[in-house]
Parts: C-alpha cells; structure tokens; sequence
C-alpha cells in the first residue's frame, strides 16, 4: 500500500496548533520548539498543496480547508492516543539506562522527556553517571548520548551511532546588542568568549563568512556551554554555540540570535548503542523519539 498520509509529527502539531491557536502554545504543548512547530506546518502545507493558516499581527487563522481537516484528523489522532497501551508490550515496566552528556542531557533531553514519558509510560528512564573517557562497554548502560570528538573521527566498531542534533553552530548575543550585529564583521566588536574545548569554532565560523582570522583574540573561555550561555546573557560578550543548547534563553529573551548563519562543526551529539546488544522495545521506543529532530530537520 502506498502511503500518502502525513507523518504524525505533523499531524501532532497541526492539532495543536488548531486547539491552541498560538505556535507558542502549541509548542508548549507538544515540549518542542516553535520552529520544530513552524517547519512541521510548512511540511504539512506542502504535502497537502493548501495553505492551511494565514499568519499575521493577530495571529494564525486556519482556513476553511484547515478547519475541515481537522475535523476528520482530530478523531483519528485520539484514536491513535487510546490504542497505546499503559504497560510495556511485554507486559509490565521497563528500564532504560541511559548515559549522556550533561550539556545536552540538562539543556536538551531532560526538557523534552515529558513527551516521551507520556508516549511511552511504560518506559522508565534511568540517568547514570556521565564518565567524559567513557569506551561505551559498560553492562549498566543501554545506550549513550554522546558527542563526536571532531569532525573526521570514528565511532569504535562495536558502536552504532545515529546523529540526533547540534552540528551546526550560529552566533548569539545579548538581546541589547543584537541590532548592532547586522554582519559577521560586527561581532568582532565585541568580546568573543569561547568553549575551552574547542577554542577553533570561532574561526571555524568566521572563516565560513569570507573573514581573516590570523590575529584573531579571544576572550574567556568556559568548559560548558551553560557558563558560556549564561555569561552571554550577562552581557559579557558574544559566542557561537548550538541551537539545541541555548533554545530556553532565545525564547525568554535572554540572549538573542544576530544572525542565522549555522555552519557545520562536522561533531554534534549522536545515540550510540552496542552493534552486539539486543534491541528492546524500551531501547527502540527511545530510539524512534530522540532521533526525531534529526528525521524532521532533513525532511
């Protein structure tokens, strides 16, 4: 049979959108950002041929054909709902131990788990201790969330690694200066702090704008992305950094995003799992969630 249905992503947050009125709340809703909600409508919209809402200063509108839709979608995403089971198929609870490094762990994942745990209450995640030399060949874990050390290294042969998110990396600034960075040149003006980790990702980036950066100066350096995000919306000075880390901040309006030039680290944060362990239905659940956004940014 051929499908020709949209994916339920989309669906999720058409109805959300439709109940709610609002990206913002429909994004609340669904523990995802307002872009992940903005592209899933455009997927949509395009998919189906009809522009769905129209958006202006008042806010979104559905369309007449919106409005029929979600008629006929609604009773199907319930149903959808009430098909999935309380326990585990197998019958009762099940653990997932998981590992994962802590700035995407506590920036990222833990925000989103509310989600998953109401797809899925049968699964219970369990954090365990985050070792940064870890070789992934630990009996007490299930699955790492790990980084990729550069851009040109190998995962290990017993792992396989999924790419989930961060490989790009985009500017921020405090919302004061925002309107004084209208190119690439302009963040030179300001302090530019850094990852300890990886002090090259500034001019990683001004290098892919066209800039020199031989006498380049930087500024503090911190070893985790939340002292970077946090002196950034202190307005200490401006930095590059992932979008999934600092997403909290740009909606509160404590840092803001100058320019939305994203380029490619070649690292990221990827779902490794042992090639030899057996796939549980904690395990492929968890997987089918958190892989998602990457599935969504390349649709």
């Amino acid at each position: 049979m051929r499908i020709r249905s949209p994916s339920l992503p989309e669906l999720h947050a058409f109805v959300a959108l439709m109940e709610s009125g609002s990206f913002t709340r429909a994004a609340q809703r669904l523990v995802v950002t307002q872009g992940a909600v903005s592209r899933a409508i455009q997927r949509l919209e395009s998919t189906l041929g009809v522009t769905l809402f129209e958006r202006g200063g008042s806010g979104v509108q559905p369309s007449a054909f919106a409005q029929a839709y979600y008629a006929r979608v609604q009773p199907a995403l319930v149903a959808l709902e009430e098909a999935v089971p309380d326990k585990a198929p197998t019958g009762g609870p099940q653990v997932l131990r998981v590992c994962a490094i802590p700035s995407l762990n506590m920036r990222w994942l833990v925000p989103r788990l509310a989600s998953f745990h109401a797809a899925h209450p049968w699964c219970q995640v369990v954090f365990k201790p985050y070792w940064k030399d870890d070789d992934m060949k630990r009996e007490d874990i299930d699955v790492w969330i790990q980084t990729r050390a550069t851009s040109t290294s190998r995962w290990p042969r017993h792992i396989q690694a999924s790419y989930i998110t961060g490989r790009e990396i985009v500017p921020i600034c405090h919302p004061s200066v925002a309107e004084r960075i209208r190119t690439p040149s302009d963040l030179l003006k300001f302090p530019l702090l850094h990852h300890s980790n990886y002090p090259g990702n500034w001019a990683l980036w001004l290098r892919a704008q066209g800039l020199e950066t031989r006498n380049l100066r930087l500024a503090a350096g911190f070893d985790l992305g939340a002292g970077m995000i946090e002196a950034v919306a202190g307005s200490m000075g401006v930095a590059v950094l992932q979008l999934c880390l600092f997403e909290r901040e740009l909606a509160e309006g404590r840092v803001a995003m100058p320019l939305p030039l994203p380029v490619s680290t070649g690292r990221g944060y990827y779902l490794c799992v042992p090639r030899s362990g057996t796939e549980t239905t904690a395990l492929a659940a968890f997987r089918e969630w958190v892989l998602d956004p990457a599935r969504q940014a390349t649709a």
